[in-house]
């Protein structure tokens, strides 16, 4: 807890207990800080409502202050300061109508998710613990606050939520929470798909990915979500990114441009797992040309390597990829030592369809070693070979 984030959080908390008002750590980084796990983003809550937060700090900026959040622009690093709070009634399965601001620590720990998470910390290092999320958290178990039912029924998510934890953390869910889950998966259509796929961002590359899947069949919420999600397929799997999980996901799945669109990936991460899924096939069916190093980026072949070899499709190691990729002559268009301009004064033409041809072929001549890289070395093998022509 020596860190910038933690500093500044125990600065802002210092500054609001002097006010005379409650104020805590809570939420994942407590849980984190008690698996020995690193922290980034250390939150605050306190019993000051907002408009009590914003005049002892220099810099504050309203990020849902209608939620009781107010970020600090503390010199160290920004804090959220939440305004202890119970929710109002939830009539979509996603988010309360209104919300309650209360002066209880409790009250607020009583809404959130799982026991793991409903933990706050004082600056001397005490542990407040009224849900028993310590004694979870050394039974690696993944337990609902209070009536699991209803936890689910406020907020589908919660649901994969649980899901995210079993991958990240290796956890089991509660037989209760479990049930209560089964019962409630159908709320997951309620979710908007953005909210859903964040969720499976963060599971795929969660090193107990499968059993994450297996729960999800478990629970039926596999069968409410697009797509075939087989924990049996994933087993000894495990993506290094997100588009590597996607692409694995989609290789499984026909209807592979109908689910990124359904699953909202973006425009980038669209063109990511199809080269991924396009280099995939190509190692598989014949392995990879020096066209193909060229064609794609590391990220691409590695990706296509650990995916193959968990097939045991290739022999072929990420190291040995890497390595004829990086001793291509050149890594893309932009590093050929001429351009347009050097064509059309050694041609003595305007531009026209004949240009992009014939940087094509100086391109293609270079990456297999036909001619040096260099302005001198191009000049003689274009000309003299279009001598010949």
């Amino acid at each position: 807890m020596n860190s910038k984030e933690w500093q500044a959080a125990f600065e802002v908390i210092a500054t609001l207990q002097q006010a005379g008002f409650e104020a805590y750590v809570v939420g994942g980084a407590v849980r984190d800080t008690l698996l020995g796990k690193a922290v980034s983003d250390v939150d605050v809550a306190t019993s000051a409502l907002p408009l009590e937060v914003k005049p002892l700090f220099a810099t504050t900026v309203d990020v849902g202050i209608e939620h009781g959040t107010v970020l600090i622009v503390h010199p160290l690093a920004p804090v959220e300061v939440t305004t202890f709070r119970v929710d109002g009634e939830y009539t979509d399965h996603r988010r309360p109508e209104q919300v309650q601001f209360v002066r209880e620590l409790r009250e607020d720990l009583a809404r959130r998710d799982f026991t793991i998470n409903a933990m706050a910390l004082k600056p001397d290092g005490t542990v407040i613990d009224y849900f028993n999320g310590q004694q979870d958290l050394q039974q690696q178990v993944i337990r609902a606050v209070g009536n699991a039912k209803e936890r689910f029924a406020e907020d589908a998510l919660r649901m994969l939520r649980a899901v995210r934890f079993t991958a990240q953390l290796g956890f089991t869910v509660a037989p209760d929470t479990e049930q209560a889950m089964v019962q409630h998966a159908q709320d997951l259509q309620f979710v908007a798909i953005e909210r859903v796929k964040q969720e499976l961002d963060k599971m795929l590359v969660g090193k107990h990915v499968t059993a994450a899947i297996a729960l999800m069949q478990e629970t039926s919420i596999a069968d409410v979500l697009p797509g075939v999600w087989h924990a049996q397929k994933w087993f000894g799997f495990i993506p290094r990114t997100v588009v590597e999980g996607w692409a694995y996901m989609l290789h499984f799945n026909r209807t592979q441009l109908e689910l990124m669109q359904q699953y909202r990936l973006t425009n980038k991460e669209k063109r990511a797992v199809k080269q991924l899924l396009l280099a995939f096939d190509i190692l598989v069916e014949r392995g990879f040309t020096r066209t193909d190093y060229y064609t794609f980026d590391e990220a691409t072949l590695v990706g296509a390597v650990h995916m193959a070899r968990h097939f045991a499709a290739v022999n072929t190691t990420e190291q040995e990829v890497l390595a004829y990729k990086q001793a291509l002559p050149i890594q893309s268009r932009q590093e050929l030592a001429v351009n347009g301009n050097d064509l059309q004064e050694w041609r003595n033409e305007k531009p026209g369809k004949w240009l992009q041809q014939a940087l094509a072929t100086i391109e293609r001549a270079v990456v297999y070693g036909e001619v040096e890289n260099t302005k001198q070395h191009i000049r003689s093998w274009y000309c003299n070979d279009n001598d010949e022509r």
